[in-house]
């Protein structure tokens, strides 16, 4: 029994030792600063939940518009795909008659007398 009594009175002086350890107005301090974050973390949250209700209302809007445009994206390209492999075979088709009607890179500058627009007047 009386070893009971001295741990109890050791840990009565201990956590009095703690209690005067602790500064009870930077505690408060800090409770407050906590309450303070937690106040603006949940207004936050509040703020990005409701974008993000936001977005998703106007994903689903335009969703049906994207895949409308990517559809119709996809069948011009595969058009001017066509066109240009028509260009293409026509090309070779009047360079096979006509050889002289597409000048190489050589001959494209002396055949080209006009001038360069770009480089400045002296």
């Amino acid at each position: 029994m009386a070893e009971e009594e001295a741990i109890r009175a050791a840990s009565e002086e201990l956590a009095c030792q703690f209690q005067t350890l602790i500064n009870t107005q930077e505690v408060e301090s800090i409770r407050h600063i906590q309450h303070l974050i937690l106040g603006r973390l949940q207004d936050s949250n509040a703020v990005l939940s409701h974008f993000n209700e936001y977005s998703e209302r106007c994903f689903t809007e335009l969703s049906g518009d994207f895949s409308r445009n990517t559809r119709l994206l996809k069948s011009i390209k595969s058009d001017l795909d066509y066109i240009f492999m028509k260009l293409r075979s026509m090309k070779s088709r009047l360079k096979a008659i006509y050889p002289d009607a597409f000048p190489d890179a050589s001959t494209i500058k002396i055949l080209d007398q006009r001038p360069d627009l770009e480089r400045p007047l002296t």
